[in-house]
């Protein structure tokens, strides 16, 4: 197996609503939700760049299609990390997600290892980390 994630999938619990917070809050580009025609189908997927995809779909038919009990949601289970330019980036971000309905977590701040970062959590739970890291420039 190559080394390579083409698409992350996010399971959700009210499509539309995490379809506004991405594609209206944050800018995501998308072409909306399709395969609602297909029970258990309707996603939304957002490219991220060259090759890789996020896509959100409910995560009862992530559940129905994996055949797994559908379970409590942990937003311990794995972050997702955007990687900017600068510390005033991070703000920024932050604050953008912020006002797409984002709960922060953890507000922006040195980081132990030189770089800053911050947290917030998406309508679901799941958590994003924006971080500056000045090793990777």
């Amino acid at each position: 197996m190559k080394p390579r994630i083409t698409v992350i999938t996010l399971g959700v619990d009210d499509l539309e609503k995490s379809l506004k917070f991405y594609r209206d809050g944050l800018g995501f580009p998308t072409e909306g939700i399709v395969g609602q025609q297909f029970e258990h189908g309707a996603v939304a997927f957002f490219d991220l760049h060259e090759g890789l995809r996020l896509a959100i779909w409910k995560r009862k038919d992530i559940a129905f299609d994996t055949k797994l009990k559908l379970s409590a949601p942990s937003p311990t289970g794995f972050t997702l990390g955007h990687n900017v330019g600068s510390k005033v980036e991070v703000e920024d971000i932050l604050e953008q997600a912020q006002r797409a309905g984002a709960v922060i977590t953890v507000p922006g701040h040195d980081t132990f290892w030189g770089g800053y970062s911050g947290y917030f959590q998406d309508p679901d739970g799941h958590l994003w980390e924006v971080v500056w890291n000045p090793q990777w420039e």
